[in-house]
C-alpha cells in the first residue's frame, strides 16, 4: 500500500451535502455534530483529529451500490474497510470533493489522493 503524506492541517470532513438529521443536531452528510461544525475553524489539528477519529469509529451506513462520478465504474459504498466500515475510511482524509461530484471508486479515489500528494510535494 502507498504511504500517503499527511497534508498540513486536516481537511474538513464536509462533503458538500449539508442537511440536519431529524433531531437537528447532526449533519447527515459529514455526520459531524453542530458543535463540531461550529468549532471546526478554531480547532487545532489535535481537535480535528479527534473529530475524524470519532467519525471513522461510527457504524458505517448500510452498504449501497454507487457509480463512480469519474470513471463510471460500479462499486459498493459502506463496506470493505479494515475495521468493518467503508473502504474509504482506510485512506487519508481527502475531502471535500466538489459538491457536483459524488463518490469515487477505490481506484479513482486512490489516484486522486496520489495526485493531491504530488501537487503538495
Amino acid at each position: 500500500m502507498t504511504d500517503y503524506p499527511t497534508p498540513p492541517g486536516l481537511p474538513s470532513p464536509c462533503v458538500g451535502r449539508c442537511a440536519l438529521d431529524t433531531g437537528g443536531q447532526t449533519c447527515t452528510g459529514c455526520r459531524r455534530t453542530l458543535a463540531e461544525i461550529t468549532a471546526w475553524s478554531s480547532m487545532d489539528d489535535a481537535g480535528k483529529a479527534e473529530v475524524w477519529a470519532r467519525l471513522r469509529g461510527l457504524q458505517a451506513p448500510q452498504p449501497r451500490g454507487k457509480v463512480c462520478s469519474h470513471c463510471g465504474a460500479g462499486f459498493d459504498c459502506g463496506t470493505g474497510g479494515a475495521n468493518g466500515g467503508c473502504w474509504c475510511a482506510d485512506l487519508p482524509p481527502a475531502m471535500p470533493w466538489p459538491p457536483s461530484a459524488d463518490c469515487l471508486c477505490p481506484g479513482c479515489l486512490r489516484a486522486s489522493i496520489d495526485e493531491m500528494a504530488r501537487q503538495r510535494g
